[in-house]
């Protein structure tokens, strides 16, 4: 699956749709998420009911074959 970014690429993300939120100031986020309207934003994974927003999981998160 593909979502265009707010610069107008496309990036590979996984399909599943999970929810974030982002952490408070000082503290590092866990995880890069592409939302549905192109924006990355850094955050960490939460249950929906605590969720700021839903996006996506960038593959390049997590490809193993990207420091080849």
């Amino acid at each position: 699956m593909w979502v265009r970014t707010v610069a107008g690429k496309n990036m590979p993300v996984y399909p599943t749709m999970i929810s974030y939120r982002r952490p408070g100031a000082g503290v590092k986020a866990k995880e890069k998420i592409v939302t549905p309207e192109g924006e990355v934003v850094c955050a960490d994974k939460v249950s929906s009911e605590s969720a700021e927003g839903f996006g996506y999981i960038s593959h390049f998160a997590t490809c193993k074959a990207r420091n080849r």
